[in-house]
């Protein structure tokens, strides 16, 4: 049976103090009726801090995004062994906003993935259509093509040891959120995939992503294809997520 996983992604978000606060918060609650795994993701210059507030705690540790090299003249870039270095376990790829602002391609998002797993880390993969691609139909052929960018660059046996997270650009921080039913169609599509490649399916977690808050998460991590969430605005509060958290 697949444990649901719940993570947090900070984003731009945080303060030393914030970290202390939070992450305080959160350890100190944990334990009350969480049965999923938890992560938190905070960005990179605060994840030493937050690495040791979750000294010996169930949190786990995770960065928003990585290099695709392990080293070498790469100014500003921090590898996935660094993020190894500091504590973490996981490591977002492919986040749409990676993807719209930044114009990373699946071919890119792929050899990040590749590092992640060169590490010894677990990437956790987004992909999602925009509204544009919905309305036009093409939903399930956009988070084909994401997801098979990344097998073809990895192979189809070391899927079932990594984490999908589908967000649907549309629903992200936007207060708008696909149905139950709608999130769980494309978590049954993305996980046939998976099976048609040869993977694992059935052991690969997929988390839903877009504007998931308490009152929502519960009908949402009751389908049988969604294992949890990747979190954003709502992971910078400590109840608000702790919520979120109880419900998977």
């Amino acid at each position: 049976m697949r444990q649901p996983l719940v993570a947090g992604n900070w984003k731009l978000n945080g303060s030393r103090e914030m970290v202390d606060t939070l992450l305080s918060e959160l350890t100190t609650a944990l334990g009350d009726g969480v049965t999923a795994e938890v992560a938190v993701c905070p960005p990179f210059v605060y994840l030493q801090d937050a690495s040791r507030a979750l000294g010996g705690t169930d949190i786990v540790l995770g960065a928003q995004d990585v290099c695709a090299e392990d080293e070498g003249a790469f100014t500003g870039e921090v590898s996935a062994p660094m993020l190894r270095d500091v504590g973490c376990r996981y490591i977002i790829v492919g986040h749409s906003e990676r993807r719209s602002l930044y114009h990373e391609s699946d071919e890119w998002v792929a050899r990040k993935f590749a590092a992640v797993l060169r590490s010894g880390l677990t990437p956790i993969l987004c992909v999602g259509e925009s509204l544009e691609e919905r309305n036009a139909g093409v939903t399930e052929a956009v988070v084909a093509r994401q997801l098979e960018a990344v097998v073809e660059q990895v192979g189809a046996e070391v899927m079932g040891d990594c984490v999908v997270a589908y967000e649907p650009v549309w629903a992200i921080g936007t207060g708008l959120t696909a149905t139950p039913e709608q999130a769980q169609s494309v978590h049954a599509y993305l996980r046939s995939r998976l099976r048609a490649v040869g993977a694992a399916a059935d052991q690969t977690r997929l988390l839903y992503g877009g504007s998931v808050k308490p009152d929502n998460a519960a009908q949402l991590f009751a389908m049988p294809d969604i294992d949890g969430g990747l979190i954003g605005g709502a992971s910078l509060q400590a109840e608000t997520f702790l919520a979120i958290c109880r419900a998977a």
